[in-house]
């Protein structure tokens, strides 16, 4: 299948009566994940003064990005065992009991707890609406879906400040997670009516043991380098996490039960550095996390407004891929694959070349568009190397299982980028502004190597 083959109609066909459903639970389930990954963040100082226990603060999102990444890998069995609707069904419920659960929560452990099941579900729903693409959508809507889906990473960013700082605001914190639970039984709800049931196997579909555990164990040990103080530490993680990684390679490479399709491991096949490419995409909107720490600590912005000035970058990769995805011809894709990379890693070079101590307004002024075009870049590769990946085999059952590793690759990027980026920071010492340019610097310089792995992709 070529990207010809693919050539997106207009939006109001996806958008349209027939497919608008199955758009918005797919779209729906995604952006649940995409909010509360960061949700917690901006909850949890008025949690801990209503729940005490302090000292697992930091724990909130390394439990729930490791029960995420858990569950991505799972999508294609529940798939298989479930079917389409089945899954979705599993997926929002989990989702709206973890959620439930933490806005009920009478102590921080029992949070925490709740926090995992959340992840779980999120992660489910964050595999399967990249895997039901294909069973759900006509080929010819898969860039517009893909862009639609991929597009709530960046509104989940840019709304977590808003829900998360107003409930904050107002000393509430349980309402926060009432909503997302209400969201997520709502969505369930019209699951039923809009998306295909999906074919179910008979049989007991294997799980691939070996290869869940080294890539759980490889995003514990990269969550707890984002918790743990000091360099030394941290650097050790994220080393073990890489071992982790390289193990499951191996291991996959040689085995019959795995989580990446098979043509991910053949020689000459790209599949491997279309993951590749999106994974340091994904690795780049990871410096998210720390750009309102910079925006308070050296322009003095407030805590609010740090925080939608740092989901510019977001703003960037959602808008960016609404035009992106228009795009058709195998050159112009080519370009923009390769293109993206390079923009956001240029983004994130000019962002740490203007960072300064008691930065003025009208600097600050600067940052704003600087950051969206850094995300831009994201947004104008992100769909079409996610199309790749769904369009890489003919066999359904190594689509959905190309399709739902869009999700893993992802969760477990920002993981990655997230723990680096802690790294970079305490490398900085007690100075804001040298932590500030060693992440944005750090960032773009690997970022930046997502051009060749882009044109890497493109030759084979």
């Amino acid at each position: 299948m070529t990207t010809e083959d693919l050539a997106p109609p207009a939006w109001r066909e996806l958008l349209g009566r027939e497919h608008a459903g199955a758009a918005t639970v797919l779209a729906g389930g995604v952006l649940a994940g995409a909010i509360n990954i960061y949700l917690a963040a901006s909850l949890l100082p008025t949690a801990v003064a209503d729940l005490g226990g302090a000292g697992f603060y930091a724990w909130n999102m390394t439990i729930y990005l490791v029960a995420m990444v858990i569950a991505t890998m799972l999508t294609g069995r529940f798939l298989s065992r479930w079917g389409n609707v089945g899954a979705y069904l599993i997926g929002f419920a989990t989702f709206s009991a973890g959620s439930l659960a933490c806005a009920l929560s009478p102590a921080m452990a029992m949070l925490l707890a709740s926090r995992g099941v959340q992840g779980l579900g999120a992660g489910l729903l964050s595999g399967l609406g990249y895997a039901v693409i294909r069973s759900a959508l006509p080929p010819r809507l898969w860039t517009r879906g893909t862009a639609l889906i991929s597009a709530m990473y960046g509104v989940g960013n840019f709304a977590r400040p808003a829900l998360g700082g107003l409930f904050a605001q107002f000393g509430s914190w349980r309402p926060a997670f009432a909503v997302m639970a209400v969201i997520g039984a709502g969505c369930g709800a019209i699951v039923p009516r809009v998306l295909p049931r999906g074919e179910r196997g008979g049989a007991r579909v294997p799980v691939p043991a070996v290869s869940l555990l080294l890539v759980t164990a490889a995003a514990g040990a990269v969550s707890v380098a984002g918790v743990v103080s000091g360099t030394t530490a941290k650097a050790a993680g994220i080393g073990v996490a890489l071992l982790l990684m390289a193990g499951f390679v191996f291991h996959e490479r040689r085995s019959d039960l795995r989580v990446f399709p098979r043509t991910t491991y053949l020689p000459g096949s790209s599949l491997k550095w279309v993951y590749l490419t999106l994974g340091l995409l994904a690795f780049g909107v990871a410096v998210e996390s720390f750009l309102p720490l910079f925006g308070q600590r050296l322009a003095g912005l407030p805590p609010l407004v740090a925080g939608f000035f740092a989901a510019a970058i977001s703003l960037g990769w959602s808008l960016a891929q609404i035009g992106s995805s228009s795009v058709t011809g195998q050159r112009a894709v080519g370009r923009l694959r390769v293109l993206g990379p390079l923009l956001l890693a240029l983004g994130l070079l000019v962002q740490g070349l203007l960072q300064r101590a008691d930065t003025p307004i009208w600097l600050v002024a600067v940052w704003v568009p600087v950051l969206f075009v850094a995300g831009a870049g994201v947004g104008l590769a992100y769909p079409h190397l996610a199309v790749a990946a769904m369009a890489s085999t003919e066999d359904p059952e190594e689509g959905r299982r190309a399709a739902a590793a869009l999700a893993t690759v992802t969760s477990l990027s920002i993981a990655f980028g997230t723990a680096v980026a802690g790294v970079l920071v305490n490398l900085g010492g007690g100075s804001m502004l040298d932590a500030a340019r060693y992440v944005l610097f750090g960032f773009a310089a690997v970022c930046a190597v997502g051009a060749l792995t882009a044109n890497a992709a493109g030759r084979r």
